[in-house]
């Protein structure tokens, strides 16, 4: 299986003073138990600055062959497709066939680099193997036979501006780059796309310091949704720079008029619609640089109209001292989240139990991609998780579903981010590090 990139040994060496002062730090004080930053009522212990933020990156080395990550007591994993390039999302058409956004960060603008902290963070991130450039690709996967693994994959849709999301609503493919909704005709069955793309809306830009747009549309098809991240932490770049970001915005696809659904959502990155309740979840990254165990990212039923607290304050109205000038009208505004995913853990992928080759108990629940810290001791993350759900709200502390994608010497083999059924029931898992979809089944 293919290796992401690493540091060259020279780099490594010219970098290793400061990569040692940073991984020693200790202003964010002893790490709690990682399991009081999950559920309705994480712990929020006292915020911890310091003047270098924790960093503890986990090498990115890929599988060796014959390796793969651990699935529960019950379950089976198997390679559903190798040699990626960096995929991060998966979508499945109405046919079975599985889409594939092979996509990462989008150059900055001239004069949005950042500083000197934006440097190292794209060092550290070159570290963990998401620095590579994007293939800004869409690839088809199919499994015509049904043995779980694809035997076709198609360049389905190139030249894209750092894809992500993805909604097939009739005969159009709605696609969100980094930069703009676009759609394209689609026709059952196909296994590449020619056509021009066709702008549908303008999304923000600028730095895209968080890039990721999901992607999803209601049940009518009649809107889409999109969930845009911020462009800073707590808004150090100015309050102009986070105009409809933080947010998750409603577009007309027939017009391409936006407005903002709801606000105050650092990162809104995975979006599903729960069978149950038919409500909108979104999975949310939240802010960093107050210690080890704040603030747990988390998900949440998104109410029409509501803000969640970013950048003034988390988890309700406990206020981010850092943010200036502080607001307290939007802190009153701002509601608490539904269920907490764990500090720092990086939730990315979400999607909810279906079909009937899982057992029951997994139907309607919450399947959540943790991509994995790079900024908390020890670590958090790095595994796929599972949240039972009772009508239509979490029930119950997370399980695990995959693990093992950390190694002996505390490396990255992979990283789970976009999770996804197929249409055999089986769920998929989109390997960034690794370059491979993942299939996780029962093991009888």
């Amino acid at each position: 299986m293919s290796r992401s990139p690493r540091l060259s040994p020279r780099l490594t060496l010219f970098l290793a003073p400061m990569l040692v002062l940073a991984l020693t730090d200790c202003g964010s004080g002893p790490a709690l138990d990682p399991a009081v930053g999950y559920g309705p009522t994480p712990t929020l212990p006292a915020p911890q600055s310091s003047a270098i933020p924790v960093v503890n990156v986990a090498d990115a080395v890929g599988w060796p062959e014959g390796r793969t990550p651990v699935p529960a007591a019950g379950f089976r994993v198997q390679p559903f497709a190798t040699g990626l390039d960096h995929p991060r999302w998966l979508y499945r058409l109405p046919n079975g066939d599985i889409l594939v956004a092979e996509t990462n960060a989008p150059p900055k603008p001239e004069g949005l680099e950042g500083g000197a902290r934006s440097w190292f963070q794209k060092l550290f991130m070159a570290k963990a193997g998401a620095a590579v450039p994007s293939p800004n690709r869409i690839t088809l996967l199919r499994d015509a036979d049904g043995d779980g693994t694809a035997e076709t994959r198609t360049a389905f849709l190139e030249n894209l501006m750092s894809p992500f999301g993805m909604a097939l609503v009739g005969d159009t493919l709605y696609v969100a780059n980094a930069d703009a909704v676009v759609a394209f005709p689609y026709q059952t069955g196909q296994t590449r796309i020619d056509a021009a793309p066709r702008k549908v809306a303008d999304l923000p830009a600028q730095r895209n310091h968080h890039w990721t747009k999901s992607l999803v549309a209601s049940a009518d098809g009649s809107k889409l949704y999109v969930g845009v991240g911020s462009n800073s932490n707590i808004g150090e770049n100015g309050l102009d720079e986070e105009v409809d970001r933080a947010a998750i915005l409603e577009i007309d696809p027939a017009t391409g008029a936006r407005r903002t659904y709801a606000s105050g959502l650092r990162n809104p990155v995975g979006m599903a619609w729960q069978p149950d309740s038919r409500k909108l979840w979104v999975a949310v990254n939240e802010r960093d640089e107050i210690g080890n165990d704040l603030v747990p990212d988390y998900m949440t039923s998104v109410t029409p109209g509501a803000f969640y607290g970013w950048p003034w304050s988390y988890y309700g109205q406990t206020v981010d001292t850092r943010v200036e000038p502080a607001n307290s009208d939007m802190v009153a505004r701002a509601i608490r989240p539904d269920y907490a995913l764990g500090a720092h853990t990086a939730s990315l992928g979400l999607t909810f139990g279906e079909g009937g080759l899982f057992p029951a108990r997994y139907r309607g629940g919450a399947f959540v991609g943790q991509h994995g810290s790079w900024n908390r001791k020890p670590r958090n993350g790095y595994r796929v998780i599972f949240v039972p759900f009772s009508g239509g709200t979490p029930a119950g502390p997370p399980e695990d579903i995959l693990t093992g994608f950390v190694n002996e010497q505390d490396q990255a083999m992979g990283r789970p981010v976009g999770v996804q059924f197929d249409r055999t029931g089986a769920l998929l898992v989109a390997d960034d590090v690794g370059n491979v979809i993942w299939r996780v089944s029962p093991a009888a």
